[in-house]
């Protein structure tokens, strides 16, 4: 196969009206197994899924009731924040409760998120890739969206109550506001917390970053007829929804958190005491810029600056609410996994985390999409696992309905790009079940990752250092792809192509195959193109 030819092909996959037909077909590269066309194949691994399903049942057995789920997501926190990934201390801000949840648990050092913060957050909750929900990119003040995404979704709160879970989001939300989009609507029983970024609150009353905004009467009214929230909000669902709370300064902002997790600890001593099992997705306004420091941790970091302030004490919350789940005596039968929803915003520099790969928030780059991932769960996860497997934040989806018993529920009547990962997490010696991970930015497809190459077929190029989002362009890639490997280049800055590399077109016809599943599934358009 030339050169020319094997662009061709790979272009098919970026421009999938191409693709004829609906083909299930892969490489000899892959080993994965497809079970059903509206699946993502998966490895398999007998032994190991065998040795988990053990543990979950003699768990059921000693507790006579399902485990508890619970989320930690970080916002906007950088691959190298934690210590455990080589931040930490060294970097100014040391985060000994995450440190010690790696060590306790499954360090998981190739974590892959969405681009941005609204794609992963639905991701997480749908099992199914941004392109394909229509939630491509952040939802943003003045944005009109032509349909409501959920209409027609399935979440994973809605399964896990119809299976008995009680449902909570406390924290950022940001995949919709409007009356049929929010959290309380979509299946979560209740929600405490914000609709927006930080960002989107805080621009209004800061006048040091925004004058001639906040300093500006009619620029200021015409921000507030977009109808954005600015308000902490308390939502049931089929009940009351409240303003609890306007954010009407930046020292509101900065205790913003200390709000949520004044909220989330209460709630897990509510529900620890009743009889049904409960999922808490615990989402952090911070680190995502503007970061302001709560007056209990200003200067508390090495570093003094308000960021790795704000990272002291998103990591003390976290040490907090997994001693609420101790304290209320759950600990033992709580799933817990903390991450981050993309790679930092360097757009905001020094407001802005540390990653040691190549490109931030907004890119394809593994700065933009790999993150911590810190699975947890005492007595159950073998402590001290380490694994460079893939995991993606979809995979979620998929596993925390298998913890709950209700992996059947799971829809077939849609692609479900996530994977169970049970397997891996609960298994002393567990492998990873996903063998590719697929890499989108708003409406492109950009890369993919499989083993440890990882192919570029468009990439993020900035034009100026640090402005990863406000100064980039998309580009195609010129006569091949670029392929890197990541175990000799994890900075991705020397492509090894066609030239040390004998899996180019293997890796084509995979992505191929990925382009394939829209012809008999294809995307929504919500209206949030750009």
């Amino acid at each position: 196969m030339n050169m020319k030819t094997l662009r061709a092909l790979v272009l098919q996959t970026a421009v999938l009206a191409a693709i004829p037909s609906f083909t299930l077909a892969q490489s000899v590269l892959s080993q994965a197994e497809r079970t059903s066309e509206s699946m993502e194949p998966a490895l398999v691994h007998a032994d190991q899924a065998t040795a988990a399903q053990k543990k979950l049942d003699e768990l059921m057995t000693r507790t006579g009731r399902r485990p508890n789920i619970v989320w930690l997501v970080v916002d906007d926190m950088g691959y190298g924040d934690p210590g455990a990934f080589g931040g930490g201390a060294a970097v100014g801000a040391a985060t000994p409760n995450m440190d010690r949840l790696a060590r306790e648990g499954l360090k998981m050092t190739s974590t892959y998120s969405q681009a941005t913060c609204t794609p992963t957050r639905s991701a997480i909750l749908t099992g199914r890739l941004p392109v394909r929900t229509g939630l491509t990119r952040p939802i943003l003040a003045g944005d009109k969206i032509t349909k409501n995404p959920w209409a027609d979704e399935t979440s994973l709160p809605k399964l896990l109550g119809e299976a008995g879970y009680k449902t909570v989001l406390s924290g950022k939300w940001h995949v919709g506001e409007s009356v049929g989009m929010r959290p309380q609507d979509i299946g979560f029983d209740e929600f405490y917390g914000f609709y927006e970024a930080e960002k989107e609150i805080s621009q209004g009353v800061d006048k040091r970053r925004y004058p001639d905004l906040v300093l500006n009467p009619e620029r200021l009214a015409m921000l507030k007829k977009t109808g954005s929230s600015t308000a902490l909000v308390h939502g049931f669902k089929g009940g009351e929804t409240k303003d609890v709370e306007q954010i009407d300064s930046i020292e509101k902002m900065a205790e913003g958190d200390r709000m949520l997790k004044e909220f989330s600890v209460a709630k897990i001593t509510e529900l620890a005491s009743g009889t049904a099992p409960f999922f808490l997705e615990h989402a952090f306004m911070k680190v995502h810029a503007d970061n302001f420091a709560s007056k209990a941790f200003e200067g508390k970091s090495a570093s003094k600056y308000p960021y790795k302030d704000d990272v002291v004490e998103v990591d003390s919350y976290i040490g907090e609410i997994v001693d609420a789940l101790d304290k209320a005596g759950v600990l033992d039968n709580t799933f817990i996994f903390v991450t981050s929803d993309n790679g930092p915003q360097l757009d905001t520099w020094p407001d802005a985390g540390y990653t040691p790969f190549r490109g931030a928030k907004g890119s394809a780059w593994e700065g933009g999409v790999r993150v911590p991932g810190i699975a947890y769960w005492r007595g159950m996860i073998k402590p001290g696992r380490e694994s460079d497997d893939l995991f993606d934040l979809m995979d979620l989806f998929n596993t925390s309905l298998h913890v709950a018993g209700v992996a059947d529920k799971i829809p077939t009547d849609r692609y479900i790009d996530g994977i169970d990962q049970t397997s891996f997490l609960l298994a002393d010696d567990g492998q990873s079940n996903r063998e590719k991970v697929y890499i989108w930015n708003e409406q492109n497809f950009m890369a993919m990752r499989m083993y440890e190459y990882k192919i570029h077929v468009k990439v993020v190029q900035e034009q100026a250092q640090w402005l990863n989002i406000d100064m980039t362009t998309v580009s195609d890639v010129g006569l091949a792809p670029w392929l890197f490997n990541l175990y000799i280049d994890p900075k991705e800055q020397y492509p090894v192509g066609h030239r040390m590399n004998a899996f180019l077109a293997s890796m084509a016809a995979e992505m191929k195959a990925h382009g394939a599943t829209y012809k008999k599934y294809p995307p929504k358009n919500i209206g949030l193109g750009q």
